[in-house]
């Protein structure tokens, strides 16, 4: 298990490193590292600069290699952004995670808040779009009514994975009208009491469908009441088609 000197470590030789490479022109620091909120259980999240025309999937390979030699890598997981932005994370032998993700040159900048440039020269910050209100209310009463498909069918651990997912929307909701950052769960625990304790009354207590039918319950109305708060002409609707109970179950 890593420790904080331990990922400093880690830190500071990626630093290092990037300085060295040819095919790297600038880094920065993101997450909470460059927010000033890093703990005990922080990740570590480096943004690389790609040179002009470089190799970007031998960049890359390169830098697995350095990290696997150096630090012992037990995974890798790619994901790509809309830009085409290639965000490699690192599982370490030490179960230290590290973000690594590698931009083109013209198209790194600072996306979000906390962005603590290391060397190099970044383009104009840009905001990346959040969560959408519209959105969470549409995938939220989908997840709704899958949930309430699977209890009739008597198919518990579908209406376990719906009620988890409608209850994410739920959250994403609650998140945006009290102006807190949903991704990851980042600010959830920053919800007010009374919401965290609507939430925790929505959790079911075991997998029988009597007690999966009750959570359902619960979580539609903490559903039409927080998409009230969004649009109240929506939740009219949506409360006419959501309020029927599951009664064979």
């Amino acid at each position: 298990m890593f420790d904080v000197e331990d990922r400093a470590r880690v830190r500071d030789e990626l630093i290092a490193a990037a300085r060295r490479d040819v095919d790297i022109v600038g880094a920065a620091l993101v997450g909470s590292t460059a927010r000033g909120v890093e703990d005990r259980w922080s990740d570590l999240d480096l943004v690389l600069q790609l040179a002009d025309d470089v190799d970007e999937p031998a960049v890359v390979t390169r830098w697995t290699r350095l990290l696997d030699d150096r630090f012992g890598v037990a995974d890798t997981l790619d994901v790509m952004s809309r830009e085409g932005v290639r965000y490699r994370v690192f599982l370490l032998d030490s179960s230290l995670q590290v973000d690594l993700s590698f931009w083109p040159r013209d198209q790194f900048r600072a996306t979000e808040d906390g962005f603590r440039l290391v060397f190099g020269r970044a383009n104009e910050p840009t905001s990346s779009p959040g969560p959408s209100s519209a959105q969470a209310i549409g995938m939220a009463w989908l997840y709704a009514i899958h949930a309430r498909a699977a209890i009739a069918r008597g198919r518990s651990w579908q209406a376990v994975m719906m009620l988890d997912e409608l209850r994410d929307q739920i959250i994403t909701l609650l998140c945006l009208r009290y102006g807190l950052n949903p991704w990851h769960g980042r600010e959830v625990d920053r919800l007010p009491v009374h919401a965290l304790e609507a939430l925790s009354a929505g959790r079911a207590t075991s997998v029988g469908l009597t007690e999966l039918e009750r959570s359902r319950q619960v979580l539609v109305q903490h559903y039409l009441t927080a998409v009230e708060h969004h649009d109240a002409e929506r939740a009219v609707a949506l409360r006419r088609a959501l309020e029927e109970p599951v009664t064979s179950c």
